[in-house]
C-alpha cells in the first residue's frame, strides 16, 4: 500500500486557514484531516469538530506519550498539537499548523507539500479575527507575530497562496 501524501497548510492568523481546508475536503474526498488538538476555549459557535479541544493536563499527559507529531505553546497558556496522523487506507492528509509546526513537520516529513497562506491584507486578516470572536488582545499578539511568521514561512514553503 502507498504511503499517504502529507499537505500541511500554515498561515497568521486569521489568513483564511480554516476557510481553506473546509473547501479543500468538500471537494477532494480522498483527504483526511488531522484534527488538531488545543488547550484554547472554544469559540462562541465554533463547531464541536473544528478542534480536539482539551485541558492542559490531558494535553501534556497526550504530549508525554508521544502522541503528537508536533506540538507548539503558540501563545502563553494555549497549547496546540498536530497527533499521529492515521488516515483511513487510501486517503491522504491535511494538516494544519503554524509556522512552528510547518517547520517541525517539514523536518519530520521532507516529502509533505508545505503551504503557506496570507490573507489580502493586515486589515483583512483582524477582520476576520474580529469576525470569529478573537479578543483585542490576542489580534494585537497575532499582528505582531504575523511579519515574522511571513518571513519564516517563505523560508520552508513549497506554496504560497
Amino acid at each position: 500500500m502507498l504511503k499517504p501524501h502529507i499537505f500541511v497548510i500554515f498561515g497568521p492568523g486569521g489568513a483564511g486557514k480554516g476557510t481553506l481546508e473546509r473547501a479543500l475536503l468538500e471537494r477532494v474526498p480522498a483527504l483526511w484531516l488531522s484534527r488538531s488538538w488545543t488547550t484554547r476555549k472554544q469559540r462562541p459557535g465554533e463547531p464541536d469538530d473544528a478542534y480536539t479541544f482539551v485541558d492542559r493536563e490531558t494535553f501534556e499527559r497526550h504530549a508525554r506519550e508521544g502522541g503528537f507529531v508536533e506540538w507548539v505553546e503558540i501563545i502563553p497558556g494555549q497549547l496546540s498539537g498536530t497527533p499521529t496522523p492515521d488516515p483511513p487506507p487510501g486517503q491522504d492528509v491535511l494538516i494544519e499548523v503554524d509556522v512552528r509546526g510547518a517547520r517541525m513537520l517539514r523536518d519530520r516529513y521532507p516529502d509533505a507539500v508545505v503551504i503557506m497562506i496570507l490573507a489580502p491584507s493586515v486589515d483583512d486578516s483582524e477582520a476576520r479575527m474580529r469576525q470569529r470572536g478573537d479578543s483585542e488582545e490576542l489580534i494585537r499578539t497575532r499582528r505582531e507575530m504575523a511579519a515574522q511568521e511571513e518571513a519564516e514561512g517563505r523560508e520552508i514553503a513549497d506554496h504560497v497562496v
